[in-house]
């Protein structure tokens, strides 16, 4: 060939030998890309740019909105909330993005939705309803409505034309999933996808769902409480470990942007059986109670039970109270330990407040009101350090509590100071950590 069909040179076309790799027995030929590869500083980040939902708990969690042609995938039990949420982000999204919001669900009529919308205010002309189980008819309202946010409820009840299987199965599951996530990247659609659970917490389905997808939640809750809290897993635009705090009420669902308070119990005078610590639930310090109860001694095997704790922390922090101390005998006597407003605390600094909490149930000592443990325990009795004691402290401080109880290296010294008007106490062990804590409650009593 002499002419260039592409430059319309003459003489310009160089013999050159391509190499032909083979994949799976294959020859893979070699192709021209849709668009050539640029240097990273030549492109543009403003298509990436997250928007605000207008839901500032879930904006706080996806690291300051929905960005355009993201999938998410928001995981939880039944009953949960998370098609009370989400449509409540897709009126506020209609409200204040300018783009139409498309609902499709497929497990409910359009009926059925249109009356929870009218329970929670969510009725505004750019929010669009749709009841459909197909993928291709999907892709027809997208075209008719054009969104600029796709909520699928759920994933699971969805089918690809051509694609064998059962919806929910794992071939169309993946299925439904690709072909949403390309259709998301190519018209700029920010997609939510509801996904359920199995029986053991986990997100139904192949475990490549949560690879295709740029961001994973897990909409969490106790049925008996009206707390519920959304927890990032995975975030290609944010924090991976972010926590949205929300509670459900009849109106609906709203924002908890200060939800400290409902881990506290205000008691008239102090209570045996309780500290306070406070965790964190990825970037958040939440002031949370601890509550011990020491039974009678029993014949056999007493009950460890617990509520909204790990049962085998609270195993090894009675082992080591009674190893250590001497001042306990807890191996023949029921102990109950559980936190308030059906929040749950995994981490390892709630084992200092555990532990004050069983001495202070066991002893029949009150700790003081205006104290609060953050700490590890290790099973010689030291108490070791934990991350972010300085927000730690400061949001004690905020709420009003006046001493504290840290591991050592944990003072003003490596936490840039101590808020104005509290007591930083370093502790080495479980039994100086005893010793502060009933001079504290000393004090407090003489005042």
């Amino acid at each position: 060939m002499g002419k260039c069909p592409e430059c319309a040179e003459w003489g310009s076309i160089i013999e050159s030998t391509v190499s032909t790799p083979l994949v799976s027995g294959r020859v893979v030929s070699s192709r021209m890309p849709s668009e050539p590869a640029r240097p990273i500083a030549q492109i543009s980040a403003a298509p990436a740019r997250a928007v605000p939902t207008g839901v500032s708990e879930l904006d706080r969690v996806l690291g300051g909105g929905l960005v355009p042609g993201a999938v998410v995938l928001l995981a939880g039990e039944p009953g949960v909330g998370k098609s009370t949420l989400l449509l409540d982000v897709a009126q506020q999204w209609a409200a204040g993005a300018g783009t139409p919001a498309l609902v499709v669900s497929g497990e409910e009529s359009v009926s059925q939705v249109r009356l929870r919308a009218e329970r929670l205010g969510a009725l505004h002309d750019k929010l669009y309803l749709a009841a459909e189980n197909d993928l291709g008819t999907v892709i027809g309202h997208l075209d008719a409505v054009k969104p600029g946010m796709l909520i699928l409820d759920s994933v699971q009840t969805f089918a690809a034309p051509g694609t064998e299987g059962v919806p929910g199965g794992v071939t169309q599951v993946r299925a439904v999933t690709a072909a949403l996530v390309s259709i998301a990247k190519e018209r700029g659609i920010a997609t939510v996808l509801v996904g359920h659970v199995t029986k053991d917490g986990q997100v139904a389905g192949p475990r490549v769902l949560e690879h295709l997808v740029d961001v994973v939640l897990h909409f969490e809750g106790d049925k008996h409480s009206s707390l519920r809290l959304v927890r990032g897993v995975k975030n290609r635009f944010g924090a991976a470990d972010e926590v949205g705090c929300f509670e459900m009420h009849e109106g609906g669902i709203s924002s908890l942007p200060d939800p400290s308070g409902l881990f506290l119990t205000r008691y008239l005078e102090p209570v045996p059986g309780t500290c306070v610590t406070v965790a964190m639930e990825g970037r958040r310090a939440l002031v949370t109670e601890v509550q011990a109860l020491i039974g009678a001694e029993v014949q056999g095997s007493p009950r460890r039970t617990v509520s909204g704790l790990d049962g085998a922390r609270l195993a090894m922090v009675l082992a080591v109270l009674e190893r250590r101390t001497k001042q306990l005998k807890l191996s023949n006597r029921e102990v109950f330990a559980a936190t308030v407003g059906g929040i749950r605390l995994t981490e390892p600094s709630a084992d200092l407040a555990m532990a004050l909490a069983v001495a202070s149930g066991g002893l029949d000592l009150a700790m003081p009101p205006t104290l609060v443990a953050i700490g590890e325990v290790g099973l010689t009795g030291e108490i070791r350090r934990v991350g972010a004691v300085g927000r730690r402290l400061a949001e004690a401080a905020r709420l009003g509590f006046r001493v504290a109880l840290v591991p050592p290296g944990c003072g003003p010294d490596a936490t840039a100071g101590v808020p104005k008007g509290m007591q930083v106490i370093e502790v080495g062990d479980l039994r100086s950590a005893l010793q502060s804590a009933a001079k504290a409650a000393a004090d407090h009593g003489s005042r």
